[in-house]
């Protein structure tokens, strides 16, 4: 752990700093100041490396296993699953056979749409970045690497969200879909989150969610009798538990801020409303995923747009309040960072590269 508090450390002086050593601000409706590039781009340094030298991490010994062992042909791309992510692999072998060249590449492209996006539309970017590793978002990109590669490229694709051009977010969410095929989900979501926030279509969904936990059991039932046929059928025998209850408290405080200072963050940003829809359906799923916590990975794709919600929130505040939600959000997601990282996975970090 010491190299990920490291890094957390340096990242978010480098994050900070991009706001106070500007070289060329502009303005974002109205209110957004440019960060400066440079720092930006160590702090994203700083991400990719520890992220692609690693060499443990959930599941990153199975795609370092496969990727040494593994013939990539076209014929295995064909017959299996996710062929994106295979030709990618196939692509990178016929340059290394090293499988330290995949983690690099995959957290290099990861973690570079991921924060090009929140440099875009984030309100205070350091806040955003210090979130994405704090919440875990960080740690879960070096497990699920093919659904959070999706995610990000989907995520890279917020202009078209917000701009409301359909056929180039289509068309990424296919791209998508070819790492990880559960990014077809976001293509119903694009006309439910394309409204206003907090209608009455909002309330409909916090309803269904609720019902929904209450009778997860026949609901689980259904779902999982409708997927047995396909690539994900194996879901069924999924036996981890329920997501922790906690990180549903964690992902649901910056929707309830964002509820509370509605007409006021509207006003910041009229299309801050497509944002506050994507975080919500989000925290729904997390909901549902305390009865099961397979469920929290559709999270994935909607707890990014979470880091720029909460990087709006702290202006919804008194300016005389802000400094104290400010630092009050830094020490709370430090001991959730704290908590989930080292008491309740005992996360351990190792590469072959950096070591101290």
């Amino acid at each position: 752990m010491t190299v990920l508090w490291a890094m957390l450390l340096i990242v978010f002086i480098f994050a900070y700093l991009s706001r106070y050593i500007a070289v060329n601000s502009a303005v974002y409706d109205g209110v957004l100041v440019r960060p400066n590039k440079i720092m930006i781009g160590l702090a994203l340094a700083c991400l990719v490396l520890v992220s692609g030298l690693r060499n443990n991490i959930g599941d990153t010994f199975f795609y370092i296993h496969v990727y040494e062992t593994q013939e990539f042909t076209w014929q295995y791309i064909l017959e299996k699953k996710d062929p994106g992510f295979n030709v990618l692999q196939m692509l990178l072998k016929n340059i290394s056979n090293d499988p330290q060249l995949l983690l690099i590449v995959t957290a290099l492209i990861t973690n570079f749409l991921i924060i090009i996006t929140l440099y875009k539309y984030s309100r205070m970017i350091e806040i955003g970045i210090y979130v994405f590793i704090t919440s875990g978002m960080f740690i879960v990109s070096m497990n699920g690497i093919r659904q959070f590669f999706a995610a990000s490229l989907i995520f890279w694709a917020t202009k078209y969200l917000l701009n409301g051009d359909f056929k180039k977010y289509f068309f990424i969410i296919l791209f998508a879909s070819t790492f990880h095929g559960s990014a077809l989900i976001l293509l119903p979501v694009y006309f439910i989150v394309r409204r206003e926030a907090w209608t009455h279509v909002t309330f409909l969904l916090l309803t269904f969610t609720i019902i929904l936990v209450m009778g997860f059991n026949e609901f689980s039932n259904l779902l999982f009798s409708a997927i047995e046929d396909t690539q994900y059928g194996h879901y069924s025998d999924f036996a981890e538990g329920g997501a922790n209850k906690i990180r549903v408290l964690v992902d649901s405080v910056p929707i309830i801020i964002a509820y509370l200072g509605r007409h006021k963050l509207r006003k910041m940003w009229p299309k801050s409303d497509i944002i506050v829809n994507m975080s919500l359906i989000g925290l729904l799923f997390m909901i549902i995923a305390t009865q099961n916590w397979i469920f929290a990975r559709f999270n994935i794709y909607f707890s990014l747009y979470n880091l720029i919600l909460i990087s709006w929130i702290i202006y919804l505040f008194k300016e005389n309040n802000r400094k104290f939600i400010y630092y009050g959000l830094l020490i709370c997601y430090l001991l959730y960072f704290y908590y989930e990282q080292v008491i309740s996975l005992s996360l351990i970090y190792k590469s072959d590269y950096i070591s101290f």
